[in-house]
């Protein structure tokens, strides 16, 4: 763009314009061309300056005042060519907008077109100072208004003629006021402004709010894994490249704060699933599965189902819950090494029962995963083993949910091998299991026969020993309540049983049932196999005689009459 300017008016504001002019001017009066390709902020920058120079009021906002600023310190417009010159004054209205939240954000988007002078003149720090010292103050204790991007101007809203709003917006009581505003920032100031305010001591949960705000904005993927129950945070502005997103996420993944417990469990494993998507570094995905096992207890089931982006044929990624699930023992074992080894009290038995809850809830996270993945034909017995037997034993209260997962593996691997079997029910200890649990296994016919045998043998010692209790409890009641000896009976002289007496009775009779049914079956297949032996010596067979009948001479031995077999 060309402009037909006076030489008089532009030199006498500039220096580096009257350098240019004096070179270029023949003193003969003749017109002549100036190029100014350098001049930060272009050609609108330019006719500001130019109306400036011609005497014309200019309207500064929050938007321009960053490129005029530059291009006049790029011009040498100062106040030795001219009292109130144009650095002057456009530093006094840029420290007016840095007082505005708004405005401050608006400068330093606007900082983006002339990064280098900005970056020179310091104008870019000050903007993140000043919105850093504004994010972590109360805004109720200051007048500045906080009409961000999410505000609408009414129509009776007036400005000065320098663009400075005179509009306020009702003040925000929560923490989060700020989130949105910033994520209209590039990622390079946003990164520069959340360090900034962690300098200042915001609390970690806070800035880490305010990344997964962020995030959520610029990752695509994010948003299209499941629905988040807060507000939304308005539609991504662009969908930037695979490359783009990558270096994206990796960069949130060094912002977010290292304290546990910050960020959720849900949002750090989804940024998991969009890392192993985009093909992130190594390192960024195990810095999150580190981050994810050190919370492993807070996560749901669904969140473990990642699917597998690998080399692997299982559907789901069942490597990286081992790795997760190895993180998080590692976390447990350098907590229990940090503790101090003292002397524990009465009053603080109940700490170490919390201790153990973490262990307990990640077990049962565990069990219901790997009943999750059992059906997959692809899922290896020795990963299975791995994972089920990384879980201590101490952390199952009950075995109920290592049993369902493993009868799901022997429903969907049917034809694993018997030996194979018995290995893998190794696994759960039956005396671990609940009475609908081992209802269940002993009448399980993909278990094996040794397995049923122990659960049914453990239920009757737990029976015998719940009868025993029970009317030892009985008997010490009696004896309470008659000191002479003499048994109490109602006056009808009848006895009624509890119901609890009469599920026991009913419980032990099933299982008497049970058990002498299998002991008929083993002793008809014993006495059929005595029956074969006792039929082939009537006809005159042995071991070594039909090992060795085809080596042997003929046999002289007398032939019996079928009458005589049949009798």
């Amino acid at each position: 763009m060309s402009f037909q300017l006076h030489k008089f008016p532009l030199l006498s504001r500039s220096r580096l314009l009257r350098k240019l002019i004096e070179e270029c001017s023949n003193g003969d009066g003749a017109s002549f061309s100036l190029r100014l390709d350098d001049l930060p902020g272009g050609a609108i920058a330019f006719e500001l300056i130019s109306k400036f120079c011609y005497g014309v009021k200019i309207e500064l906002n929050a938007q321009n005042v960053v490129s005029v600023r530059c291009a006049a310190e790029y011009l040498h417009m100062t106040d030795e060519y001219g009292k109130g010159n144009l650095i002057s004054q456009t530093e006094s209205f840029l420290n007016e907008v840095l007082g505005n939240w708004a405005d401050s954000i608006r400068a330093l988007e606007a900082c983006e077109e002339v990064m280098a002078h900005a970056e020179d003149l310091h104008i870019v720090s000050r903007c993140i100072d000043s919105l850093a010292t504004k994010a972590c103050a109360d805004p109720s204790l200051f007048g500045w208004p906080l009409a961000g991007r999410r505000s609408n101007q009414s129509p009776e809203t007036t400005s000065l003629w320098n663009g400075i709003s005179t509009m306020t917006k009702t003040k925000p009581t929560s923490d989060n006021w700020w989130y949105e505003d910033v994520t209209f920032l590039s990622l390079p100031l946003y990164r520069r402004l959340i360090l900034a305010i962690e300098s200042r001591g915001m609390r970690p949960e806070s800035i880490a709010a305010s990344v997964v705000y962020y995030a959520r904005r610029y990752l695509p993927l994010m948003n299209r894994q499941s629905s988040f129950d807060d507000a939304n945070p308005g539609p991504n502005i662009l969908n930037p490249s695979e490359s783009g997103q990558r270096a994206l996420l990796e960069e949130i993944v060094g912002l977010i704060p290292n304290k546990k417990g910050v960020t959720s469990t849900k949002f750090l494993i989804r940024l998991l699933r969009t890392a192993m998507v985009l093909h992130a570094s190594p390192s960024c995905r195990e810095i999150l599965e580190k981050r994810v096992g050190s919370q492993l207890d807070q996560a749901s089931l669904v969140d473990l189902l990642i699917p597998n982006m690998g080399h692997s044929e299982t559907l789901y990624d069942i490597d990286c819950v081992q790795r997760i699930l190895d993180h998080f023992f590692l976390e447990e074992q350098a907590a229990a090494v940090a503790t101090p080894d003292n002397i524990v009290e009465e009053g603080q038995l109940t700490n170490e029962s919390n201790s153990t809850a973490p262990m307990t809830t990640v077990a049962r996270l565990i069990d219901g995963f790997l009943a999750e993945v059992a059906p997959d034909v692809n899922f290896k017995l020795p990963k299975f083993e791995a994972l089920a037997s990384s879980i201590p034993d101490y952390a199952r209260p009950l075995d109920d949910g290592l049993y369902h997962a493993i009868d799901m593996y022997l429903k969907a691997h049917a034809w694993i091998t018997d030996p194979e079997r018995e290995q893998l029910c190794r696994l759960m200890n039956c005396q671990k299991l609940s009475l609908e649990a081992s209802t269940h296994a002993a009448q399980n016919e993909r278990l094996p026969l040794r397995v049923i045998v122990q659960v049914l043998f453990f239920e009757q010692l737990r029976l015998r020993k719940s009868i025993s209790g029970w009317f030892f409890v009985s008997d010490n009641l009696e004896n309470s309540a008659n000191p002479s000896g003499n048994v109490g009976l109602k006056k009808d002289g009848s006895h009624h049983a509890t119901d609890g007496e009469d599920d026991v009775t009913h419980r032990v009779s099933e299982l008497e049932k049970d058990c002498s049914g299998m002991k008929e079956e083993l002793r008809k297949l014993v006495k059929y196999k005595r029956s074969w032996k006792n039929f082939a010596r009537r006809l005159g067979f042995s071991k070594s005689q039909s090992c060795c009948s085809k080596r042997s001479k003929p046999s002289n031995l007398r032939a019996i009459p079928p009458s005589t077999v049949n009798r």
